[in-house]
């Protein structure tokens, strides 16, 4: 089992997660983090710390974002890691909750 960045993030970018992470595996994006999921182990701290509720395990991963398996999983191999909380972006807010973000997804 592994968690997974799914659709909220996008344009919101909350970094609360990469503080809690014990194994450093999230890797960021222009505007969206993901979660490399082969570094993944499970421990569940991420999920609590996502102000935008948009990390969830594998096995709770709804049918309309199982493509964001695919995109965590290769987008990880190739976006840096990042380690620190950074702040989010000014308009992060206004994004949080909106649905069907994926066509803004930038870095794909």
């Amino acid at each position: 089992m592994t968690f997974i960045v799914t659709n909220n993030c996008i344009r919101c970018k909350y970094t609360d997660c990469v503080e809690v992470c014990p194994v450093d595996c999230f890797y960021e994006g222009p505007n969206f983090m993901v979660i490399d999921p082969e570094g993944c182990i499970d421990c569940a701290l991420c999920e609590p710390e996502c102000p935008a509720q948009a990390i969830v395990s594998d096995t709770e991963l709804p049918d309309e974002q199982r493509d964001f398996l695919v995109l965590n999983t290769n987008l990880s191999k190739i976006w840096p890691n990042i380690t620190e909380k950074k702040e989010p972006p000014q308009d992060a807010a206004a994004w949080d909750g909106m649905p069907d973000k994926r066509e803004h997804l930038k870095g794909v």
